[in-house]
């Protein structure tokens, strides 16, 4: 489920980035920046939303050290570098004939200055390189910053999931992307 940057995050700052940003693949070594960008942002995100019961549940499940080495040693993350400091990070993965967004994470600190949007955009550029047609995301209904940021970056709600036992409902967007279409 992703997270999203937003000028209106608690956290949140203004204006565009400070210093140079560089989004690549993500290396063995960023594994502990990667890491701490789950633990810092998830809370955040999702306490409010689900409790934090989710919360634990979540980090044990999606943001443990076997799980994020795991989805970098497949080459499905990437990282924003901020003057050489990871700042936000993003991880993908193939579902039928999809590439799926599981995770776009920013620090709060540097929230609406354009790191959520080169990590997106980063995604598109894969999975047009990759041969895919459309990119799909989902996260819990409450996460008005993700669906503010995707909407934004032309995802189209197509559905929601209930998740049961008192948790919000999925909801799954897609944005449709061609071979020679700019990010």
């Amino acid at each position: 489920m992703t997270g999203m940057e937003a000028t209106d995050m608690p956290g949140s700052a203004e204006g565009g980035p400070v210093g140079d940003l560089v989004v690549r693949a993500a290396e063995g070594n960023d594994l502990d920046a990667v890491l701490s960008i789950g633990h810092r942002t998830w809370p955040i995100i999702h306490e409010p939303i689900a409790g934090l019961d989710y919360v634990a549940m979540g980090l044990a499940k999606w943001w443990t050290s076997d799980v994020v080495a795991a989805s970098i040693r497949q080459g499905r993350t990437i990282v924003a570098e901020l003057d050489g400091i990871v700042v936000g990070m993003a991880a993908f993965g193939t579902q039928d004939a999809d590439l799926v967004l599981w995770k776009l994470y920013v620090l709060p600190e540097h929230h609406g200055r354009g790191v959520g949007s080169a990590l997106m955009d980063a995604v598109l550029d894969r999975a047009r390189e990759a041969g895919h047609t459309r990119v799909t995301v989902a996260y819990p209904d409450g996460n008005a910053y993700a669906a503010r940021f995707h909407r934004a970056h032309g995802f189209i709600e197509t559905h929601r999931e209930a998740s049961g036992s008192g948790l919000p409902d999925t909801i799954w967007m897609v944005r449709e992307i061609g071979a020679g279409e700019d990010a």
